[in-house]
């Protein structure tokens, strides 16, 4: 079983977890169809649409 010989240090750890704080937001787009942010390819969560399909109902 593999076990670390030395212990990791406070800034090792630290820069490990640097990308952990990244925020998603190339992925960011507006919705054609209502103009609201949505993540890209994935459904928008106001109008319920997907590539011109009415996937869900729209919430009011």
């Amino acid at each position: 079983m593999a076990v670390p010989k030395k212990r990791t240090s406070k800034s090792r750890r630290g820069m490990r977890r640097s990308h952990d704080a990244i925020k998603h937001t190339a992925a960011v787009t507006d919705c054609p169809h209502c103009g609201e942010l949505k993540l890209m390819h994935h459904i928008c969560e106001s109008c319920g649409a997907y590539r011109d399909l009415q996937v869900l109902e729209p919430k009011l």
